[in-house]
């Protein structure tokens, strides 16, 4: 009776999978990467753009959560003097684990050393929670 209780123990333990578990903090609940320009076709354009070029800022974002989050690509671009040039966004909502690339655009007015901010929040403007930690890409226009 002994060696059966232990075959039993020893079937239970075989086909028991142990799943980790793990709690997101509020930054890993979204992840930003790939920052970029592109054209209109979604074409890297490189770091360097003219005035009244339109480009597209661009990243890939991921939903690191087993569930569905609403999000909000924020990106504000700001010239040398560390002033707000363009607020844009973009709203829409990711399923878990989803990849997703997402740009707004921009044509920039006047020549200079830029950088773009990208965010990722929960809401914008109200309950503007950060899912990812921020990036920046630089841009030079001339």
């Amino acid at each position: 009776m002994l060696d059966k209780g232990i075959e039993l123990l020893v079937i239970l333990l075989a086909f028991t999978v142990i799943i980790p578990v793990f709690a997101l903090t509020d930054l890993e609940r979204a992840s930003i990467e790939n920052p970029k320009l592109v054209n209109a076709f979604g074409d890297p354009v490189g770091h360097n753009v003219n005035v009244d070029q339109q480009i597209q800022i661009s990243a890939d974002i991921t939903n690191n959560q087993e569930e569905s989050q609403k999000f909000n690509y924020l990106v504000q671009v700001k010239n040398s003097n560390d002033f707000v040039v363009k607020v844009t966004w973009f709203s829409g909502e990711l399923d878990p684990h989803q990849k997703w690339n997402t740009s707004v655009f921009w044509v920039p007015q006047e020549a200079g050393e830029y950088i773009a901010e990208i965010f990722v929040w929960e809401g914008f403007p109200i309950n503007h929670n950060a899912l990812a930690e921020y990036t920046e890409l630089q841009i030079s226009v001339s």
